[in-house]
C-alpha cells in the first residue's frame, strides 16, 4: 500500500509557531524532506526528534523527487518541509507535489505559519484581493518584463526581497508604479520585526542606504480603478524611460512604455530623452 506525503508548514522564525498537529506529524513519518537538512535538524533537535532526513531543493528535486515518490510508493511516509514556512510556495516542493499527482500518491496539507498571508494581514493594505508574485529576476530584462506587466494590477501584490536586493527593487517600484502605498515587512515573528508603512517614492529616496535588514516582504498597493488618475508628470516619466534604458531596452521603446504608463506622448518623453 502507499504511503503518504505530508505538505507540512514549520515556523518562519518564531519556533513557537509550530502547531501540535506539525510537530505529531515530524514525529510519526518515515522520513523528512528538508530544503537544507541542517536547517531543518535544528528544528527536530528543539522537539526531541529523531528523524532521517534526505535533501530536495532546486538542483537536485528531479533525482530526489523520483527516489521519494519510490519511497511512498512501498509504503513509506514523507514529511516535506521548507526551511521556513509553507513547502510549495515559491519554492521547489511544487515540483514534487506534481509528480505526486501524476503517480497517484496521496498528499495531505499539514497548514502552518506562511510570510506571504502574514505580511498582507499587518501591511494596512487591502487584503480582499491580492497577488503573490515571488522574487523578482536579476535579470534585467526579465526583471522590467514582469513588472511592466503589473503596471495595470489592481490587486495587492507582494513580493520577497532579499536585503541586498532592496534598494534596486525600491527604486524600481517607484520607477514602474509612480508613488504609491508600501508596507516593508522585516523579521516577521523575529524579535526584531517591524512593519514600515510608506510609500514607493519616500522608500526609494529613504530606505536604499542598505540600513534595512532581514528577511523582507514587500506588500505593494494596486492601480488605481478605473476614472482614478495618478498625478505623473513628465519629469517623472522621462526618468522611467531612462531606467527602462537602463534595463536594456532601446530609446524608442522605453519611450513608448513611459508613454502607455504615464498618459504623456511618446515623442514628448523621447524629445526629452534626446
Amino acid at each position: 500500500m502507499s504511503g503518504i506525503l505530508y505538505v507540512t508548514g514549520t515556523p518562519i522564525g518564531n519556533l513557537s509557531d509550530l502547531s501540535p498537529r506539525a510537530a505529531k506529524t515530524l514525529e510519526e513519518v518515515d522520513f523528512i524532506a528538508a530544503e537544507d537538512t541542517r536547517v531543518t535538524l535544528k528544528l527536530l533537535n528543539h522537539l526531541g526528534i529523531k528523524k532521517q532526513m534526505i535533501s530536495y531543493f532546486e538542483h537536485n528535486k528531479r533525482e530526489r523527487g523520483e527516489i521519494i515518490c519510490a519511497r511512498i510508493e512501498k509504503g513509506e511516509s514523507c514529511a516535506i518541509v521548507t526551511d521556513a514556512g509553507m513547502p510549495c510556495i515559491s519554492d521547489p516542493g511544487e515540483d514534487l507535489i506534481r509528480l505526486c499527482g501524476e503517480r497517484g500518491i496521496k498528499t495531505v496539507v499539514v497548514p502552518g505559519p506562511s510570510a506571504v498571508i502574514s505580511a498582507l494581514a499587518v501591511s494596512g493594505l487591502e487584503t480582499g484581493r491580492f497577488c503573490f508574485e515571488g522574487f523578482l529576476s536579476v535579470n534585467k530584462k526579465s526583471r522590467s518584463e514582469h513588472l511592466q506587466s503589473l503596471k495595470n494590477e489592481r490587486r495587492t501584490m507582494i513580493f520577497y526581497e532579499a536585503p541586498h536586493k532592496l534598494p534596486a527593487t525600491l527604486r524600481d517600484l517607484y520607477a514602474f508604479f509612480g508613488d504609491r502605498k508600501l508596507s516593508i515587512i522585516r523579521e516577521l515573528t523575529k524579535i526584531h520585526e517591524e512593519v514600515i508603512r510608506t510609500t514607493t517614492g519616500y522608500a526609494a529616496e529613504n530606505y536604499t542606504d542598505g540600513s534595512v535588514k532581514g528577511e523582507l516582504v514587500l506588500v505593494l498597493e494596486g492601480a488605481k480603478k478605473t476614472g482614478e488618475k495618478e498625478n505623473y508628470t513628465l519629469e517623472y516619466a522621462v526618468e522611467l524611460a531612462k531606467r527602462l534604458i537602463g534595463d536594456g531596452e532601446k530609446p524608442t521603446s522605453a519611450a513608448k512604455a513611459a508613454a502607455e504608463a504615464t498618459g504623456f506622448k511618446k515623442n514628448e518623453i523621447y524629445r526629452e530623452l534626446m
